[in-house]
């Protein structure tokens, strides 16, 4: 513990601390998917997944309502494309080239080498899959190993269970509820958040890894062990 000169605690000095830079991706290659700055050729696949009737519930919890209207979507994208924070990444199969889901990260605050992950739409194909964590720990990586952040943060509506379960699986710490924290769709909000710092990285880094490893699922990719961060 530290203390200043009148006695009071105080944090860890920083006085050698890096400022990280924004995010700048072009591809983010991994063993079962890539990921890569979002733009128009990402267009086409993820309107034939978004634009699904059994896709609408993916968009519950997301800001915008579901878009049906190709050129409506296309202008959606757009946006998102040309948006620097949030920074959108189109999440790729590696091995049909196929793009079935989009993530960004977000409230990028450099000064406090703060940044969130968010907007994440994942098409019902990726849903559950080696694809999806691993876009997931591609991400990760690039946010402390690249960037060099110390705070990564997860959060969303607190009714969203699965995301709050997806959350605590990838190894992202559970920090409290902020009440009434937005309005969105006309309905309330309440806020739960989560974080992974860098000190934490090392260790889920390996829960990733040997997770995500072959050896790890069967012929049929079935999981021998399921991936458990403590």
């Amino acid at each position: 513990m530290r203390y200043n000169q009148f006695n009071q605690p105080i944090g860890e000095g920083l006085e050698a601390f890096n400022l990280p830079p924004n995010p700048e991706v072009t591809v983010l290659n991994g063993q079962y998917c890539r990921l890569e700055k979002l733009s128009e050729h990402h267009i086409d696949d993820l309107y034939n997944h978004f634009s699904l009737d059994d896709d609408a519930p993916n968009w519950t919890y997301l800001s915008e309502e579901p878009v049906k209207d190709k050129d409506e979507f296309k202008q959606y994208i757009n946006n998102q494309i040309n948006s620097q924070d949030p920074y959108f990444m189109a999440i790729i199969n590696q091995d049909t080239n196929e793009v079935l889901g989009e993530f960004s990260l977000l409230r990028i605050n450099p000064n406090d080498a703060s940044i969130e992950v968010g907007h994440i739409h994942f098409s019902n194909a990726l849903k559950q899959t080696r694809i999806a964590t691993d876009a997931h720990y591609l991400l990760a990586s690039y946010v402390f190993e690249t960037l060099g952040y110390r705070r990564y943060e997860w959060k969303c509506d607190d009714l969203n269970k699965p995301s709050m379960k997806s959350a605590k699986r990838l190894g992202f710490t559970y920090e409290g509820t902020f009440r009434q924290h937005k309005i969105y769709k006309t309905r309330n909000r309440n806020t739960a958040w989560f974080s992974m710092l860098d000190s934490e990285w090392p260790h889920i880094k390996q829960q990733y890894e040997r997770w995500l490893s072959l050896s790890n699922f069967d012929i049929n990719g079935q999981q021998f062990e399921r991936l458990n961060i403590q």
